[in-house]
């Protein structure tokens, strides 16, 4: 198994392909406290779907893959698939309340559109992989 930490940059500050906002950090703590899996962290991965290309997916994951990324940020364990990480670099992981509730969403710099629900993104203004649309599509 094989998976890869954070770079350094110059002056011994980590380059954070992902980080996760201090509220974010905080659920998150508390769900992984409460998952019952011993070195768990948060798995953050991009599928095809959803109405503007892309879908958001998280899990609770006590796996490390070939090829993770895996950033510890805040106290959280933050993993991300080889596949995913080209779309998911230099995003924030945070945890948002309104008045339907709350969950967590992604902040992502690399989405040029995103959908009107927040869970699904597209990274250059086309078509969706798969041809849905709609956000009831997801």
């Amino acid at each position: 198994m094989t998976a890869t930490t954070t770079p350094e940059t110059s002056g011994g500050v980590p380059a954070r392909e992902i980080t996760i906002s201090e509220f974010g950090a905080q659920k998150a703590l508390g769900i992984l406290a409460n998952s019952g899996k011993e070195n768990a962290g948060v798995r953050v991965f991009i599928k095809s779907g959803g109405c503007s290309g892309y879908q958001y997916g998280m899990a609770i994951d006590d796996r490390e893959l070939e090829g993770d990324l895996i950033v510890v940020d805040r106290g959280v364990k933050l993993l991300v698939d080889r596949m995913s990480l080209p779309l998911l670099r230099g995003s924030e992981v945070d945890f948002v309340e309104n008045m339907m509730g709350g969950g967590f969403t992604v902040h992502n710099p690399n989405a040029t559109s995103a959908c009107g629900c927040g869970s699904s993104f597209r990274t250059d203004g086309a078509q969706s992989p798969d041809g849905e649309g709609g956000c009831g599509s997801h």
